[in-house]
């Protein structure tokens, strides 16, 4: 009020006013500060995946038919050429029965053709006609013996069942695929990593590998491949990572992947959150290579 009412006196000039502008104008501000120490820092690439098996075959019936018998489930392991399932195939067998009895039929004609043939009672195109009845006659019941054994789902090979698509009694189409096999030979993570940071990953590169089933755990895997080709929608590539023989991980288990760059030994380190307003080409983010700090890390600086 004095200031206002007292001519030639600009507010400013209270003391107490330049008091509080001094403060809260020209004072630094407050930071947090932090303690940097020395420790081994890993320049790392981060993405998702998901766990599958190496190689991965479909089983399909190969005809049409009603699913009358399931042999396995769904974790069993199996040997190539097992049985896993049966479809109706109580028609086909008929027809195998009738056209066994015309491939008869047709070799006792020929058999009998080739008799008169000897003594002279037939001509040759009688003598190649009854060639002919018997070859197809046996070609169709070669073809109805194959259709047969197509209503047998088999293993193509060695593995564990990971997934059954099919209930007795369900109608099966052709080529639709019943069970799904893991091969033998192992587990990866393929994971999808970003096109900016594809330049970096190569085949062999060490790999820390976390999954939330296994929080309080750090497992290591390596590059296996980097596909060729990216999806220009996702902007991204596809990298598959190797994973130990006595991995804990499961087919379908989703993970966290860093893929670890470039080591540093005795690298000056700071906590992440400390580094305020860091220009580029000047700090540049670090992944801790400890324990359960693979996808929380550390920042490094680079100056």
């Amino acid at each position: 009020m004095c200031a206002a009412s007292c001519p030639g006196r600009s507010p400013s000039s209270s003391p107490a006013l330049r008091g509080f502008l001094w403060r809260h104008v020209t004072a630094p501000a407050l930071v947090p500060a932090a303690h940097p120490r020395v420790g081994e820092a890993v320049q790392a690439v981060y993405a998702a995946g998901t766990v599958e098996p190496l190689v991965m075959v479909p089983v399909a019936a190969r005809a049409a038919g009603h699913l009358v018998a399931l042999k396995v489930d769904e974790g069993a392991h199996v040997r190539a050429g097992q049985l896993l399932a049966q479809l109706d195939d109580s028609d086909l067998r008929a027809a195998v029965a009738q056209l066994q009895a015309r491939r008869q039929l047709a070799q006792q004609t020929y058999d009998r053709t080739a008799t008169l043939m000897k003594q002279g009672w037939v001509t040759r195109s009688s003598m190649d006609q009854a060639a002919s009845d018997l070859k197809a006659a046996a070609a169709a019941e070669q073809q109805a013996r194959a259709q047969v054994r197509f209503m047998a789902l088999t293993a193509p090979t060695s593995g564990t069942v990971v997934r059954r698509d099919g209930e007795i009694g369900q109608f099966i189409p052709t080529s639709q695929p019943v069970f799904f096999l893991a091969q033998d030979g192992g587990l990866r993570v393929t994971a999808e990593v970003d096109e900016e940071d594809i330049p970096l990953v190569r085949k062999g590169q060490t790999v820390l590998i976390r999954a939330d089933a296994f929080p309080d755990r750090v497992l290591q895997g390596r590059v296996l491949e980097v596909t060729p080709k990216g999806d220009d929608i996702a902007r991204s590539y596809r990298v598959r990572i190797a994973l130990p023989q006595d991995t804990p991980l499961m087919i379908g288990m989703t993970a966290d992947t860093n893929i670890l760059i470039r080591k540093v030994e005795d690298a000056l380190l700071i906590p992440a959150d400390a580094v305020v307003g860091a220009r580029s080409g000047w700090w540049g983010a670090w992944r801790s290579a400890t324990s359960s700090s693979a996808s929380r890390g550390q920042t490094k600086c680079r100056c």
